[in-house]
């Protein structure tokens, strides 16, 4: 017997418009994602969908993903940090420095660079978190002394290029374990060239498990008589999604497999969606934005909290700092110029809020997403990088307008 029948309440069914109602700001943005692949798919007579294109997308936008994860945290506890963009480009000369001219090993440099970026992080969340200076101020002198010492590291030049072992980070693919004969077959059945029965195998499995882990969340909720979306909707939400991510992976297994950036960006999402919405110290993060007063009196430790957020985010600046600079095979002085912008907005697009508090993972690499869409399909279509920015501004503009919007109707 439920919860709900012992007690002898019954949990109010909601129509499907009224949920989508009190969800917009969750399911929203994933409507307008498609919407806008779908717009771009047909201007582009196709171009966007193509298999070598899914696939620079997603090389494109992967260390705009990694820091997305880390600033989500950092905005949720109700913080900014405005050098994730300089860091990173530090980051990636130091990288450049350590293996081309010092001659060090890609492990060794690897660590050191982590260690670096866990660093600097802990120097700016100290002087957060323990002296109570306000972020934004102190990422912003961060943004500048690191942008400064990158043209100091590299004296003003380019540096490059690396060995094939640290470009892999970026530029390379997982292997197909299969025969070559299965992807012969499926190729055949498909009309494609080959097909990588690896990344297409993942595609397949990740979809399955997507939906078993959705109706074993709706078990246990019906279990526990608490609210749930209406089946329809669950129904058609699960066939959206589980058909987008087979389809995205069919487009790779046409290509060359599966990214191994790919892999570090799916196994960070889930890392992370995993700790915010599952444990303990999520639950702290969140309550740290929500009210930091409240949750210091409840026994929280805040500042240690706080000072631990940017720590993570310097090690996941340091890590797309490498990724950044593998995928250009060089390091340039203005590496990282004004990509905390782009970090930023699509944290917001993906509906965290500016008051800290509010925000999930998996809407942060949506944001992410979208913003590397809209660049990637305007640039398809010729349209000029001024009226990128624009438009970019403008995206970034309505989705904090609906933030306050909503607050607003809720309060």
């Amino acid at each position: 017997m439920s919860v709900a029948e012992q007690t002898g309440e019954s949990t109010p069914r909601k129509s499907v418009t009224e949920y989508l109602a009190s969800h917009l700001r969750e399911y929203g943005l994933l409507f307008a994602l498609i919407a806008i692949m779908v717009f771009f798919q047909i201007v582009t007579d196709g171009t966007l969908l193509r298999a070598i294109n899914v696939t620079n997308l997603l090389l494109q936008n992967s260390y705009i993903v990694i820091m997305a994860l880390g600033m989500l945290v950092v905005i949720v506890s109700g913080n900014i940090d405005l050098s994730v963009g300089s860091v990173m480009g530090f980051i990636g000369a130091l990288a450049a420095v350590m293996i081309v001219q010092w001659e060090q090993s890609v492990p060794v440099t690897a660590l050191a660079c982590i260690v670096a970026g866990g660093l600097i992080g802990a120097a700016q969340g100290y002087w957060v978190a323990y002296w109570k200076i306000p972020s934004f101020i102190v990422t912003l002198a961060g943004m500048l002394v690191f942008r400064g010492l990158s043209l100091w590291l590299l004296e003003g030049q380019s540096v490059g290029p690396f060995p094939r072992e640290f470009q892999m980070i970026a530029n390379g693919f997982v292997p197909d374990i299969f025969p070559e004969g299965f992807g012969q077959a499926l190729a055949g059945i498909f009309g494609a060239r080959n097909i990588n029965v690896l990344a297409l195998g993942t595609g397949i499995i990740s979809a399955a498990a997507i939906v078993w882990l959705g109706l074993r969340a709706r078990a246990r909720n019906k279990a526990y008589g608490i609210e749930d979306e209406p089946r329809s909707f669950f129904v058609a939400r699960n066939v959206i999604v589980s058909a987008a991510l087979v389809f995205i992976l069919y487009k790779l297994s046409a290509f060359r497999g599966l990214p191994n950036v790919l892999i570090t960006m799916g196994v960070l999402t889930i890392i992370y969606a995993f700790i915010t919405e599952n444990t303990v110290l999520g639950r702290r993060i969140y309550a740290l934005g929500g009210n930091a007063k409240a949750a210091k009196l409840s026994g929280i430790k805040t500042e240690r909290l706080t000072f631990l957020a940017f720590v993570n985010m310097g090690i996941l600046a340091a890590v797309a700092g490498m990724v950044f600079a593998a995928r250009l095979n060089t390091a340039t002085p203005k590496a990282g110029f004004a990509l905390e912008l782009d970090v930023i907005a699509a944290v917001f697009i993906g509906g965290a809020s500016m008051s800290g508090g509010v925000g999930k993972i998996v809407g942060a690499v949506v944001g992410a997403f979208l913003m590397g869409v809209l660049n990637n399909g305007m640039s398809i279509m010729g349209i000029g990088i001024d009226y990128q920015q624009m438009i970019k501004g403008l995206v970034l503009l309505a989705a904090v307008i609906f933030d306050v919007y909503n607050k607003n109707k809720q309060g």
